[in-house]
């Protein structure tokens, strides 16, 4: 498993290339309908995610409903990634049943606060739900036996991957945007109940899948 040195070296490296502060959306998505907002119909034009909006400080709002944690992180600022928050943010996204953390790929944080801060744009102001962030291999071995989605080399084990949920969007409009930013796997998964599913990102291939 790479070292967290790793990961951190990586983050910088895709922030000093420019790879992320590329536009990365594409038109066709819809506008969560919960938050009774109209948006211009080129609200996904790519065109819109100028320079600033990749250069200002970065901080993610996170809550783990498993641990009842809630977090708000400033984790990267002037072009670097904050070393202390990056551990606080590797441990929000722990193993919570199997008790341990790992390194995660900063990429990910990226994903996740894009989709954060673009939505905060149009007055949704709201934390991301972590379901599951970094599992161990006993963890994950224990989901698939027990018939929960997960599959046997998820990239949960690689510290690559976050199910997550935002209270105002349905998993349609979730998981279009972040499949938007063409940086790793989008899996949606269907529930009914009152919270309804989740969404699985990943900064593995891309590709896209239902569950």
């Amino acid at each position: 498993m790479a070292s967290r040195r790793d990961f951190l070296q990586q983050g910088a490296a895709l922030c000093a290339g420019g790879i992320l502060g590329a536009p990365l959306l594409a038109p066709g998505l819809a506008c969560a309908q919960d938050a009774g907002l109209q948006p211009p119909p080129d609200l996904f034009d790519a065109q819109l995610l100028d320079l600033d909006f990749w250069v200002k400080p970065r901080t993610l709002s996170l809550v783990r409903p498993q641990s009842g944690e809630k977090a708000r992180v400033l984790y990267w600022k002037d072009g670097e990634v904050i070393d202390s928050a990056y551990q606080e943010l590797c441990h929000i996204l722990r193993d919570v049943n199997g008790r341990a953390s790992a390194p995660i790929d900063p990429k990910l944080f990226e994903v996740l606060w894009g989709t954060q801060a673009f939505i905060a744009r149009y007055g949704m102001i709201q934390p991301l739900e972590i379901l599951s962030g970094y599992r161990t291999e006993a963890s994950n071995r224990r989901l698939v036996e027990e018939g929960v989605p997960a599959a046997r080399k998820s990239l949960h084990m690689v510290g690559k991957a976050a199910d997550i949920r935002i209270a105002s969007l349905s998993e349609d409009v979730l998981g279009g945007l972040i499949r938007s930013f063409r940086q790793g796997g989008v899996g949606y998964y269907y529930r009914s109940g009152p919270k309804g599913g989740w969404i699985h990102a990943d900064t593995g291939l891309n590709r896209t899948w239902k569950g």
